[in-house]
């Protein structure tokens, strides 16, 4: 008699998951992800707090000149190259506090405790607080806002300046939408099989809720500050080159931006936990479905 066939199904290797697996998938990563060491899950925080400011920076260059174009294939663009950063944390391996927002699936299975879920997320959101800002200094050192004949400058003070001003309703209804998308993304990825898989399930949501004009908290720890320091440190020939003058902004301060993140941070929240993790788990890993 032979030996039974031990080799998977190749088929098994290359379908994409279904949902009731993705589900499994994402609760199983969340207990991975509550149970990581202290100092990793910070570093990783930083490292995607990093890499979706990298994003805001290539869609700010984008966006940067884009006049001649119609506003809605301007936003679309500027979409398009925002994926970078979702692509960076998903397929390089980072942490990001929106997309963790997910590890709700794993405590609602009662697989981690509340304890460990907020210890989980509090370093990651105060990780990605240290790279985006890192890569505020950074990227404002390189003198980048000049470039293009400061045209890149002038849009990174025109998009931080309308987030500054925008109010708290508003603001939270544009936060939970965004990580609704974010979400989405993020849970398409526990489907996919290949690295091209998951770059083509992040783009579309990606591109779509920074062409609507949702609220990103992480992506706004960039955006924001960026502007700020524009604000208040750019060299005199900027302003003179440009025409314009830091009273043009009057809404964006310090104030504001907190206001900005604080509120954002609530709505991504919502949106992320509760209408597509909490969702997910009721509809595939409840325990009424497992008598």
């Amino acid at each position: 008699m032979g030996l039974p066939n031990t080799q998977p199904d190749p088929q098994t290797l290359i379908n994409a998951l279904l949902p009731p697996e993705m589900a499994q998938a994402c609760e199983n990563v969340g207990v991975v992800k509550a149970n990581r060491d202290a100092l990793a899950l910070l570093v990783l925080g930083i490292l995607a707090g990093a890499f979706i400011a990298f994003g805001g920076m290539f869609s700010t260059v984008v966006l940067s000149g884009s006049e001649a174009l119609p506003w809605g294939v301007a936003r679309l663009l500027a979409g398009l190259v925002f994926s970078l950063g979702l692509i960076l944390v998903i397929i390089g391996g980072a942490e990001l506090f929106t997309g963790d927002t997910l590890m709700v699936m794993a405590y609602a299975s009662n697989k981690i405790s509340l304890a460990r879920l907020l210890r989980a997320w509090v370093l990651v959101y105060f990780g990605n607080i240290v790279g985006s800002l890192a890569t505020v200094a950074l990227v404002f050192a390189s003198g980048h806002y000049g470039y293009g004949g400061g045209l890149i400058g002038k849009t990174a003070l025109a998009i931080a300046n309308s987030k500054a001003a925008l109010p708290t309703m508003q603001l939270l209804a544009l936060a939970i939408l965004c990580n609704v998308l974010v979400c989405l993304a993020v849970w398409m990825c526990f489907g996919a099989r290949s690295i091209t898989d998951k770059v083509m399930v992040i783009v579309p949501p990606i591109a779509a809720f920074v062409a609507a004009g949702f609220e990103h908290c992480v992506a706004n720890m960039y955006l924001l500050p960026f502007g700020l320091a524009i604000k208040l440190w750019a060299d005199p020939s900027f302003w003179a080159h440009s025409g314009l003058s830091a009273g043009n902004y009057a809404a964006l301060t310090l104030d504001n931006i907190l206001h900005n993140i604080a509120i954002a941070t609530i709505g991504n929240l919502i949106g992320g936990s509760l209408l597509v993790g909490v969702v997910y788990w009721f509809v595939y890993l409840r325990p009424s479905l497992h008598r």
